[in-house]
Parts: C-alpha cells; structure tokens; sequence
C-alpha cells in the first residue's frame, strides 16, 4: 500500500469509526447510560421507529436508483456506448474514452439531489413528519452515497469516481487532498442531521438533556437505520458482496455512528411544529411497490440502447 493510500486509510478509520465512537462516549458518560436516557425520555412510540426505518429503505434504493440512472444515461447518450440498467449495478459495452468520466456522474446527481432536498428541509419545512423525514433521509442518503466515494476513489482507481479522477488525470496528491477533504465534510454534514431529527419531538421535554436527546436518536435514527438494513438488501439480492450490503452496511456505519454520537449535544429548535403522521400503511406501500419494482422490472436489466 503506497503512503497516501495509508493515510487515507488511518484518516477514515478515525474520523469514520474512532471519533464518533469516543464523542458518543462522552454522551453516554454525560447521560450517565443510554438505557437510563431511553427511559428518560418518554414513552417508546414503536409506530414512529418503524415508519423511520420504512422511509429510511425507500429513501436508500430511490438515491441509489438516482445514482446508477445518472450512470447510466449519459452513456447511453455517448457515440460507442451501450448502457444497462439493474437493481443493485449497472453495466455497458462498447469503447469510449468519456466512459469512465461518467463513471462519477452517478455520485454527482445524487450531491446535487442532496443539496435539493436541504434546500426544501431550510427553505420551506415540509409540514408533515411523513414529508420532513422523507426530506432528511433523502438528504442523507445523497450524501453518504456520494462523499465515500470521493475518499474510496482517492485510493482505488477502480472505484467509479476513482476512474472519473483518472480521466481527469488528476495527480496523487490532488486525489489525497480531496479524499481528506471529503472526510471532514462527512463528519461535519452528519452531525448537522442531529438537529432537525431532535427537532420531530412532540415535546420539547423529550429532548430536554443530553441523556434524552441521545435515547431519541436512538428510537428515530439509530434502531430505524438497523430495522432498514434487511429491507435495503431485499432490494438488491441477487449480486456480490459488494452490489447487496457493502453499500447500506457501510452508510449506516459512516453517518448514523456519528448521528448518533452527536446526540447528546445538539440543539434542536423549532420542536413539535411537524404534523404527526397518521399511518405508516402508505409508507409501507410505497416501500412494497420500490421492491417489485426492483426486483421484476429492474433486477432482468432495462437496456438504454
């Protein structure tokens, strides 16, 4: 392993695993223990944790499916290139030299869509808890689907925006200055979801201390990003390794580690302004609809030529 492959590799290793992990040590030594802070905090609502995890897999698979459309159509669109479309990849034929600079445009669409949907969260609140925390998870998704890649492709030339710098033939130093880059970015966009996921208390007592605010996370991000796992990789079976869970297991690790650890000492305004949402069978439906769809419509492949 050449010498920026390994201080990339020991960054990511700080910022993505040792960092949240002792900032949400201090959170529990603040709290004095999680257990003790989920109980502090008010009833469990287990309808809130579930439509959570509902909107969370929905939001996953629709970023992902962003990703690999915006992959895969301005190949289809490119002289030489035949481009297909599956549920958990895509694939084309052909020689073009602009290939693998698409290879980063499906990271770049889902930024974008990001940004798109922090400006509706600022801009304009959703009313509903349903609208506000579809708005976040897409957010999320967008930028935890898209910035690893920037530090994954610093190293790995073979990664899809490893092949985009490769285009661009950027040195070794410029990839290591934007992996680095990119790794405080994930830390710093993280910890701005605590916020406005502490802000859909019905009560501003339910986040009253550092003890409660982490057991909400908990009940809102943490359990509901764990419940989502299954659901996400049900979408995305049959594949490798590396097509089915890598992606969701490594996201969850990566943004909802540093959610979570964040917790304790963030301050969330405009507390119980969110409608309640009625039922999650709407959500579910949608969540039930994204499957077939990805495994009969997407998962044979949808040729663009």
């Amino acid at each position: 392993m050449n010498p920026y492959a390994q201080l990339i590799l020991i960054a990511s290793l700080t910022v993505i695993v040792a960092a949240p992990i002792l900032f949400g040590a201090i959170g529990v030594w603040r709290s004095r223990s999680v257990a003790s802070a989920a109980a502090a905090s008010g009833p469990w609502r287990w309808q809130r944790t579930l439509h959570s995890s509902l909107l969370y897999a929905l939001s996953f698979s629709l970023i992902f499916f962003i990703q690999e459309l915006f992959l895969v159509v301005p190949k289809a669109l490119t002289p030489g290139l035949r481009a297909t479309l599956y549920h958990n990849n895509h694939n084309w034929t052909g020689d073009n030299p602009l290939a693998h600079l698409f290879q980063g445009t499906g990271a770049l669409a889902i930024l974008l869509t990001a940004l798109g949907f922090v400006a509706w969260l600022k801009l304009r609140p959703p009313r509903t808890e349903t609208a506000r925390l579809f708005a976040i998870w897409m957010a999320f998704h967008g930028f935890f689907q898209s910035l690893p890649q920037v530090v994954v492709g610093a190293v790995l030339p073979q990664n899809d925006v490893g092949m985009a710098f490769g285009y661009l033939q950027w040195a070794d130093t410029t990839k290591l200055v934007a992996g680095l880059i990119a790794l405080v970015v994930i830390a710093a966009i993280a910890i701005r979801f605590a916020a406005p996921l502490l802000a859909l208390a019905r009560d501003p007592a339910e986040v009253a201390t550092p003890g409660r605010r982490c057991g909400f996370m908990f009940r809102m991000a943490t359990l509901p990003a764990l419940l989502a796992l299954p659901l996400i990789v049900a979408m995305r079976v049959p594949g490798s390794l590396d097509q089915v869970a890598i992606v969701p297991v490594a996201e969850f690790v990566i943004g909802v580690f540093w959610l979570q650890a964040y917790a304790w000492c963030a301050q969330p305004r405009r507390i119980g302004q969110a409608e309640p949402a009625s039922s999650i069978a709407g959500v579910l439906s949608l969540v039930i609809a994204q499957l077939l769809i990805f495994q009969f419509a997407l998962r044979p492949g949808i040729a663009f030529y």
